[in-house]
């Protein structure tokens, strides 16, 4: 594949008080090139191609695909109501406003689906207004205190047991319609119990069995006993960047809660392993009308309205991932994780560090990477 010009275009935003390492891979066909650059933790070892990043919401795009294996084995299908497997979401109520009081609502329409949840139209999500509001909107502050974690940074150590969690967020109301507008995150923790039920093991049963072991994915967990290759993860700061989650930290031991939103470790050669599956059709693990509805526009423009928190202008939503207009897709993990595959240039990026995302824009480093991958495209053509 040659130098796509990976090194070039991210050593300047490496550093202390930057991004304090990286590693990234860009692949076309058979061909990769890898970088590693800086070190896992500042003052630390060197970053290696098999260093662990917690890769937060690029988790989202692996519990689809677990959730279309599912689908494949006639053990869950697409547009039946969750009630069968998720009682505790059977008849909901919806507030009549979103930010109103809990017990102003109405009945839901119809019942939640499998659908709803990976399109991320369920009801129940992050909407941009809610972090426009001067105070917290009550369903805001009793999904806070219930430990549902939907609506800042993932931290595991905080979630219950998925039993727990399910019963708490029935005990809510849902925020609209299910199937009316496109809200972030709570469709992919609601999956997580949902995948868990339909196998009749635990979420991380099903996505090894299901995805990692097929694919060769053997770094990618809920946490990580290799502590010694897992990256700290720090935080920006107004005077550099704070230390957020360290490798003892909440990623060295099992969570109550496998919470398939946000919480899995993974390395560049896994997601590669990833990548390369949807890519190619879904062998050995999808069905390629899976692979087909998970990569391309689920969403109606009605869904996709104002309010899609970090969605960018002119990108859609498929299952789990994001769908760009030239049918390039993925999704990026707040911790400081890229994940990119175009299908019309088969091209895969990927960039994984470990400061977390400063806005929801993609940081400059992720940004110029892409850019000098595609540069080569360009510039070598097919």
């Amino acid at each position: 594949m040659g130098d796509m010009g990976l090194r070039a275009a991210a050593e300047r935003h490496v550093g202390d008080s930057l991004v304090p390492g990286l590693a990234a891979v860009a692949a076309r066909g058979d061909q990769a090139e890898v970088l590693t650059l800086g070190s896992v933790s500042i003052g630390g070892p060197p970053v290696r191609r098999d260093s662990l990043f917690r890769i937060a919401s690029t988790s989202k795009p692996i519990t689809a695909a677990a959730t279309l294996a599912l689908v494949d084995e006639g053990l869950l299908a697409l547009d039946e109501p969750v009630d069968r497997l998720l009682p505790e979401l059977a008849d909901r109520r919806v507030l009549r406003r979103m930010d109103g009081p809990l017990d102003e609502t109405v009945p839901a329409r119809r019942p939640i689906t499998t659908r709803d949840l990976l399109t991320f139209t369920c009801g129940f999500g992050m909407v941009a207004e809610m972090f426009q509001a001067e105070t917290p909107w009550p369903v805001v502050a009793a999904a806070s205190e219930l430990d549902l974690q939907q609506f800042g940074p993932p931290d595991p150590a905080r979630q219950p047991d998925p039993d727990t969690w399910i019963a708490r967020f029935g005990s809510l109301p849902l925020m609209a319609q299910p199937g009316e507008k496109w809200m972030y995150n709570t469709g992919a923790s609601i999956l997580s119990v949902l995948l868990a039920r339909a196998a009749g093991t635990s979420l991380a049963d099903v996505l090894r069995t299901r995805l990692f072991e097929p694919l060769g994915m053997r770094d990618t967990a809920f946490w990580t006993k290799d502590t010694d290759r897992l990256t700290t993860a720090y935080r920006p700061a107004p005077d550099g960047l704070v230390e957020w989650d360290g490798p003892d930290g909440t990623w060295s031991t099992p969570p109550a809660f496998c919470d398939g939103a946000a919480g899995l470790v993974s390395t560049i050669d896994d997601l590669l392993a990833f990548a390369r599956m949807l890519l190619e059709g879904g062998a050995p693990v999808l069905s390629d009308r899976a692979v087909a509805a998970m990569t391309s526009v689920q969403l109606t423009a009605e869904q996709r309205t104002s309010g899609a928190v970090f969605l960018e202008e002119g990108t859609s939503w498929g299952f789990g991932q994001a769908v760009a207009a030239n049918g390039a897709y993925g999704w990026d993990g707040g911790y400081g994780t890229s994940f990119l595959v175009d299908p019309n240039e088969e091209l895969v990026v990927i960039v994984a560090t470990q400061r977390m995302f400063d806005s929801p824009a993609l940081p400059p480093v992720h940004q110029d990477i892409r850019a000098a991958a595609y540069a080569h495209v360009a510039h070598n053509g097919r």
